[in-house]
């Protein structure tokens, strides 16, 4: 069984919208006093809060006479932000993910609802404290038979309102296929395939850069807290709301087609936050997205029983000739295309990285090797370790 969640836009009446934004408030104010109680106490005294201290935190909260309003809504989902709290903080002491900030009411906000606070009946929703089921768009069904374990309801800062169900469901994997491609990711060509083809980049930041520019400068005139500022906001949300809509739409309609057609994905694996670094490419990469096109091969191949392969970042798919593997020393970024200087092969720079990525992923996938130039010379070297982690290069 794999749990997967179905994500729909709702629209919620007046008393809902209401109740929803205080469950919100609530949730938000919950967790950034957790947040702060916890950072007090490492900082004072040295000493980690878990979330049991957290909750009975929440306890004596709920009795102040100033916090009264936090009875009026569902208990469950200020329970679970403080569960999420004590996720990230775990996630930032194994080194997965930075400090916690503190949430602000501006990003909209979300509140997570488990089975006993909400109904599920005839397809309905209904959830803690409300009377009506949630007027949901059912853009698709869900599979017949299954009930949501948890529901989710999210405001963007656009004003959107969705709820994405959280169900357990028994993927179907896909027969199996005979081919087989390489994946190298690149700015101009966001994806090119080693069967040769090239798919462009739909550069979707920079189809709404003028409007967006636009907007943030009719915001930048307006005064704080006045109800035109608020209105310039939502213009401003709205319009990077179409972009990452844009943006999203396209990379699930790529991967979703590259899964289906082939068994084995191989693809690098890419530093993308060093590579942010760069502030001539920055903005480039951070419109490719290429940290969440491969993370959506990633599921997309465990869910269909594809296999996936990811190729050491050190290894130059570039740089080596597919013909012979004869590696150059220095390929620079505006050299597209080059002659190998031992076999005189000519190569599409990207067509070439891509071939070469597949037949590492390949070698890889066969024995297990993590594969990486050699300093001192230019062979390709085949290492093999015996906990699977990176080897660094000869000194």
């Amino acid at each position: 069984m794999t749990q997967k969640a179905f994500k729909y836009r709702f629209y919620p009446t007046p008393e809902q919208e209401n109740l929803l934004r205080r469950t919100m408030g609530c949730t938000r104010l919950v967790y950034n006093r957790a947040l702060a109680a916890r950072t007090q106490a490492w900082y004072e005294h040295s000493r980690r809060v878990g979330y049991i201290e957290t909750s009975g935190m929440l306890t004596s909260w709920k009795k102040q006479e100033d916090l009264q309003f936090l009875n009026e809504v569902s208990s469950v989902p200020l329970q679970q932000g403080l569960r999420h709290l004590q996720t990230a903080f775990s996630n930032f002491f194994a080194g997965r993910a930075k400090y916690p900030n503190f949430k602000k009411k501006h990003n909209g906000g979300n509140a997570e609802f488990t089975s006993s606070a909400f109904r599920f009946r005839d397809g309905q929703v209904f959830l803690a404290k409300t009377s009506e089921s949630l007027a949901i768009r059912w853009s698709r069904q869900l599979p017949q038979g299954v009930e949501p374990s948890t529901i989710s309801v999210k405001l963007s800062p656009s004003g959107r309102w969705t709820v994405s169900l959280l169900v357990d469901i028994e993927i179907q994997r896909l027969p199996e296929s005979s081919k087989q491609v390489g994946v190298d990711l690149g700015i101009s060509s966001l994806v090119v395939l080693s069967s040769g083809e090239k798919i462009a980049n739909p550069k979707g930041f920079k189809a709404k850069k003028a409007k967006l520019r636009k907007a943030q400068k009719s915001l930048s005139r307006k005064q704080k807290g006045s109800n035109n500022r608020h209105k310039a906001c939502l213009v401003v949300a709205k319009i990077h709301a179409e972009i990452s809509d844009a943006r999203n739409d396209f990379l699930h309609k790529l991967t979703t087609r590259l899964v289906r057609e082939n068994q084995t994905i191989a693809v690098e694996d890419l530093a993308v936050k060093n590579m942010l670094k760069n502030e001539l490419l920055a903005l480039a990469i951070s419109d490719a997205s290429w940290g969440e096109l491969v993370r959506q091969f990633e599921y997309k191949c465990d869910w269909y029983g594809r296999n996936f392969v990811k190729i050491d970042r050190w290894f130059p798919s570039s740089k080596r000739c597919g013909n012979c593997g004869h590696i150059v020393d220095k390929l620079p970024l505006n050299a597209r295309e080059w002659n190998c200087p031992n076999c005189g092969t000519h190569h599409d720079r990207d067509i070439n990285a891509s071939r070469n990525i597949l037949a590492a992923g390949l070698a890889v996938a066969v024995c297990g090797a993590n594969i990486r130039p050699d300093r001192d010379t230019s062979i390709r070297q085949l290492r093999k370790t015996s906990n699977g982690k990176k080897q660094k290069p000869n000194s």
